[in-house]
């Protein structure tokens, strides 16, 4: 069960990074890299504000727990 809760935190924390930079990029603030077809266009903005928010709840369930008390992360 550990291994899934830590596995679960990864891709969590993967997914908040993740959709930031799309949202970056989709918002104008980040031009990187010069030739993504991401840059400047809102929709990249809004799809990288739900990643984000996917991998917080990801995160939230994984420190959650299962309600017992080996809360080791």
């Amino acid at each position: 069960m550990l291994f899934l809760r830590i596995l679960a935190v990864v891709i969590g924390l993967s997914g908040i990074v993740v959709g930031l930079l799309w949202v970056a990029q989709g918002t104008g603030l980040l031009s990187w890299p010069s030739d993504s077809l991401m840059l400047d266009d809102r929709s990249w903005a809004v799809r990288g504000a739900v990643m984000a928010a996917v991998g917080a709840i990801l995160l939230w369930l994984a420190r959650r727990g299962n309600g017992t008390n080996d809360n080791h992360l």
